[in-house]
């Protein structure tokens, strides 16, 4: 079942790009931002974090997180954060659970089993679903400035 809007969001246990333990749960007052993304290294996910990078300031102000979640490993992710000089924590769905839960796996992705669809959901102070945006091309980017906007509406 997917994470639907005005529900609570599905809860996850996953390990950051720093080898810690990150539940959703733990964030409940805070306003977080979960962005799915197929893998690291590539040119949209680089590009789309990128974007991230330069609206850190201004998600924390709005009293906001940002979670990266992709299917690659917590080290790949962290040689990628270190690359890049990233502000926000990535986590890792080796096991697919997150992905599977806010409706966002894609069984073949060029070949690949077991990717997540570039998605978006903001998750409200109260641990509710407020906004998504899934996207079917990997090469599309969401709409980062419409949910930091809507995140600063939030507080």
């Amino acid at each position: 079942m997917a994470a639907e809007l005005g529900k609570p969001a599905p809860d996850f246990t996953l390990k950051s790009h720093k080898m810690e333990d990150v539940s959703l749960s733990s964030h409940k007052g805070k306003n977080v931002l979960l962005l799915f993304f197929p893998l690291a290294f590539t040119p949209t996910c680089t590009t789309e974090f990128t974007i991230i990078k330069d609206k850190v300031d201004e998600i924390h102000k709005a009293n906001g997180e940002v979670f990266g979640i992709s299917v690659d490993s917590p080290f790949s992710q962290a040689k990628w954060s270190e690359a890049q000089a990233y502000q926000n924590t990535f986590l890792s769905d080796l096991g697919k659970e997150a992905a599977r839960s806010y409706g966002v796996l894609v069984e073949n992705f060029h070949g690949m089993k077991g990717v997540s669809k570039r998605a978006a959901f903001l998750i409200d102070k109260s641990g509710k679903v407020v906004k998504s945006q899934v996207l079917e091309d990997a090469k599309q980017l969401p709409d980062i400035d419409g949910f930091v906007a809507e995140m600063k509406k939030l507080g």
